[in-house]
């Protein structure tokens, strides 16, 4: 699993600390006098808010009447929808709104949420110099209350988008009235272990053949820095941070044409990443990730289906109008592909992340909850996982 860097933005000002964040949107409630009906619907939503459930914030919003909605949550509610969801046509003109209209309602750390989370939807949409252009906005008026992390993390995105305005990103073309997309299911690692990736076949990059993984929790595209010259990939003045089992930075390059299957795609943005490890057995393979296709990829092709039966993935050359049916997958700040789901009895979300090759794991809370059950079924055992930026042993049932 690799994860982009958040959109969360740290910032300097003690007041507005995450707790304070967290329960901003239930102080507004609050205080305001709403009827108790109009008052409940803004409670969920703000609850839906906090505690990023994006699924349920679209059922809320879609199910209440728009005028029991306080508008700054209704206009926010569309934004964080449209982001969150892969709603550019939503997002872009509810945060233009909300930007325009209900700043005051925003603390310092939404409104500079707000703005990246824009920014990253105009990036989809081709507009990355107006991108640029509102982090520049932002950043300008508020950078007296930033520390320095969090200003160049800022100045980071516009450079990002500053620099990927000169080319366009993600153009995409079909050979056919379908895109279609073959894949193979590998064995990586050690070979004692089960661990398994999806290789697209039949790939290559600026006309050279590739041997790329398909990565549904990649948050960035990456690259090994060897391979990026290998492929001539065009570096551009960007950088960016990837998160896998541990942090790694990277400069952001162009591969001027990327086929997979029949699809053919221009102008590919890459993190060059240094893969090396500091383990002698975890270097041995960690090859497997020299190329990492992922979410960003995703986004950008609208309507895929993953049919592992035919190891194959399809793309309609034209994506069809969204459907009225509620929506059942989301995407984190990390750009990680998440869904709700049920284990023992109990309500989580799941990411869904073809590029974790082991088992499936469940974190603390889990156990917490289900003590009782794992100690009287589960067994003791050593994992080592190896991936982007380092090695871990875990102790684990």
């Amino acid at each position: 699993m690799l994860r982009a860097m958040p959109q969360e933005i740290r910032i300097f000002a003690p007041k507005f600390t995450t707790a304070m964040r967290k329960i901003f949107l239930s102080i507004i409630i609050a205080f305001c006098g709403l009827a108790c009906t109009a008052q409940s619907i803004d409670e969920r939503i703000a609850n839906a808010m906090n505690t990023g459930d994006w699924i349920a914030l679209d059922s809320i919003y879609n199910a209440a009447p728009k005028d029991s909605i306080m508008p700054f949550l209704e206009v926010y509610s569309r934004a964080l929808i449209g982001n969150r969801l892969n709603r550019p046509d939503v997002s872009i003109p509810a945060f233009g709104e909300l930007l325009n209209n209900h700043s005051t309602n925003l603390d310092l750390s939404n409104l500079l949420n707000s703005s990246v989370m824009l920014s990253m939807d105009l990036s989809k949409v081709g507009q990355n110099d107006k991108a640029a252009e509102v982090i520049t906005s932002v950043l300008d008026a508020t950078k007296q209350y930033l520390d320095s992390a969090a200003i160049a993390g800022m100045q980071r995105y516009i450079d990002q988008y500053v620099a990927l305005s000169a080319y366009n990103p993600y153009d995409i073309s079909f050979t056919d009235q379908q895109g279609y997309i073959p894949f193979k299911i590998v064995q990586v690692g050690n070979p004692q272990k089960e661990a398994f990736l999806m290789q697209l076949d039949g790939s290559s990059i600026n006309g050279k053949s590739a041997t790329i993984s398909f990565d549904t929790g990649a948050g960035v595209n990456i690259i090994s820095d060897s391979l990026a010259r290998h492929y001539d990939l065009i570096p551009i003045n960007a950088g960016n941070s990837v998160l896998g089992i541990g942090r790694r930075n990277g400069q952001l390059a162009i591969a001027k044409e990327l086929k997979v299957g029949n699809i053919v795609i221009r102008d590919v943005p890459f993190l060059i990443v240094d893969l090396t490890l500091d383990n002698e057995e975890a270097n041995q393979y960690i090859n497997c990730f020299s190329v990492v296709l992922g979410s960003d990829l995703m986004l950008r092709l609208n309507d895929l289906t993953i049919d592992f039966s035919k190891r194959q993935i399809t793309v309609p050359s034209i994506a069809p109008t969204r459907s009225g049916v509620k929506a059942n997958m989301y995407f984190s700040p990390q750009m990680n592909l998440i869904t709700n789901g049920e284990i023992h009895n109990q309500q989580m979300q799941i990411c869904i992340d073809t590029g974790d090759a082991s088992f499936g794991s469940l974190n603390g809370d889990f156990f917490k909850v289900n003590k009782d059950y794992v100690l009287a079924n589960a067994q003791p055992d050593t994992v080592r996982m190896a991936g982007i930026g380092g090695a871990e042993v875990y102790r684990c049932n």
